[in-house]
């Protein structure tokens, strides 16, 4: 499969993955609670790994892993700086999906786990469209 298809295949997993996430937070009632409290951080994960596979497709799927993981952590520890322009941004939809409220260790693994469930569903589909 050629590297366009995958990325819509990617685009179409990664829309799939925001929209379950954004339910655990909006619709709690929905899922148990274990998911509700942990769910949203991992598939915020799970749906940066998607973006990052879609941008650096040609990249070793390990690459991407540490990029995206990379990226949750130093979005994670920016969480620890506190400066009213950053807090009011981060008061924006955009701004709480992107940089978080306050610095959780949870969060760490959450992204680690994350990581890992779009490196395994990637290395699926990959190896599912190999020579088609």
């Amino acid at each position: 499969m050629n590297f366009k298809k995958r990325r819509i295949i990617y685009l179409g997993i990664a829309v799939l993955t925001a929209i379950i996430g954004l339910s655990t937070r909006k619709l709690p009632h929905l899922f148990p609670g274990f998911v509700t409290e942990y769910g949203g951080d991992t598939l915020w994960a799970t749906l940066f790994f998607f973006l990052m596979r879609i941008v650096c497709i040609k990249k070793k799927l390990v690459i991407v892993a540490l990029l995206t993981y990379g990226f949750g952590v130093l979005i994670e520890v920016s969480q620890l700086y506190q400066a009213p322009w950053i807090n009011e941004w981060r008061q924006t939809f955009i701004g709480q999906m992107l940089l978080g409220h306050g610095f959780l260790w949870s969060d760490l693994v959450c992204y680690a786990v994350g990581v890992v469930l779009g490196l395994l569903m990637i290395l699926l589909i990959e190896k599912s469209t190999n020579g088609q």
